[in-house]
């Protein structure tokens, strides 16, 4: 298999534009889409306003900042991709609309071009099997924020093979990311440990045994976690920890993954965390304040 030299970005969200700069920065080639050309554009001043933070921090020249956003192109649409030798979806954390994706997506590759989802927490196997190339499938899940988290998991489906699971493994390692290798279970290992404890902070929460800051500051001051879980749980987006949640309790069908019923009614409420300015905290003023 030829190396990764183009790769293509399926998303411009949060994830979408970390794995964009981080690549891009590791000297690749980056081709990125999204549904809206004003989204990318945005995703462009963040990638852009990252840089210029990393070289008044002195992590990178002012030279590899002008490269990196040089090697950066935009597509219209996914016959975009049709140079690429990787391609990375980063879209939502519904498996419908990732499966429409890889569908469309496939009719444009070459035949020897890799696909990567970039998903939390579903069946790589199954998303695979959505394909014409369950082989050269793979999931290369990053941790957010992508430029400064270390790890990325590697997760293989069971028809993928070893060419893949190669090259996926050097071009993370080109950008100076640790991996850990996951099996193909529900969530893989982060979020199989992560989100029930968020889960498990929202239930502590819902059941009254402590408030907002009172649960965070247990967390930050009596585990030295750098953040508490509500306040992680907004970060993170509350839709996509129950997207997960759910993965969890439908795949394992164990009752301690069960959603905690607060997080369903924020999400129903449209309180999504940072993103729509209110989750367990409101960010709509000078300093975030507890909403419960």
């Amino acid at each position: 298999m030829a190396a990764i030299k183009t790769v293509g970005v399926i998303g411009s969200g949060q994830m979408g534009n970390g794995i964009a700069h981080v690549a891009a920065l590791a000297g690749f080639n980056v081709v990125l889409y999204d549904v809206s050309a004003d989204r990318v554009k945005s995703a462009m001043a963040t990638i852009n306003g990252n840089l210029t933070r990393q070289v008044a921090k002195k992590t990178i020249t002012e030279d590899a900042h002008r490269q990196a956003i040089a090697r950066i192109s935009s597509a219209d649409n996914f016959d975009g991709f049709a140079g690429c030798d990787l391609v990375i979806e980063t879209a939502v954390e519904k498996e419908d609309v990732k499966r429409k994706i890889f569908h469309d997506l496939c009719a444009v590759l070459r035949p020897d071009a890799i696909i990567a989802s970039n998903t939390s927490s579903i069946s790589i196997t199954r998303l695979a099997a959505s394909t014409d190339r369950p082989e050269k499938f793979i999931g290369i899940h990053f941790m957010n924020p992508v430029p400064v988290m270390e790890l990325v998991e590697l997760i293989r489906g069971i028809a993928t093979d070893d060419a893949t699971f190669d090259a996926a493994r050097e071009f993370v390692t080109a950008m100076g990311k640790q991996i850990a290798v996951s099996e193909d279970f529900p969530a893989f290992i982060v979020n199989r440990i992560l989100l029930p404890m968020i889960n498990e902070a929202i239930y502590t929460l819902y059941e009254g045994v402590g408030n907002v800051e009172a649960i965070d500051a247990a967390m930050k001051l009596g585990a030295h976690h750098p953040m508490g879980p509500l306040e992680l749980a907004d970060f993170i987006g509350l839709d996509t920890c129950l997207s997960i949640m759910q993965v969890l309790h439908e795949g394992l069908a164990d009752s301690k993954y069960r959603p905690c019923p607060l997080l369903v009614k924020y999400v129903e409420a449209g309180w999504l965390g940072r993103k729509s300015q209110r989750g367990f905290y409101d960010y709509r003023g000078d300093k975030p304040v507890p909403t419960r």
